[in-house]
């Protein structure tokens, strides 16, 4: 029930790439506020619903991970995937839109 070294260093390695990503989407979501970065008019909404979205995934993930017998690290790396996967593909589609231009 407890975290092997193996899973340990995983999700580490997970978190700290979910973290740095995070840090990358709110950066780029500023600049848009603030006009220096091409952002959809939905952004706003978009970065307040997939949150709630995110974390139901997350539970519902944890749960399953849970119930199916598995151990502390995979209950763990089940729970933040969905998040992950979340940050993964703002930072893809956001850095995709780049600077705005005057």
């Amino acid at each position: 029930m407890f975290f092997t070294p193996e899973e340990a260093t995983l999700l580490s390695m997970e978190t700290g790439l979910m973290l740095a990503e995070a840090q990358m989407v709110v950066a780029m979501r500023f600049w848009g506020m603030a006009g220096l970065w091409n952002v959809t008019s939905d952004e706003p909404v978009r970065m307040v619903q997939e949150k709630a979205e995110a974390a139901l995934q997350s539970l519902a993930a944890a749960g399953q991970a849970l119930m199916g017998g598995q151990g502390a690290g995979q209950v763990a790396m089940a729970a933040l995937a969905p998040v992950r996967d979340r940050t993964r593909d703002n930072v893809q589609r956001l850095g995709t839109q780049g600077l705005r231009t005057v």
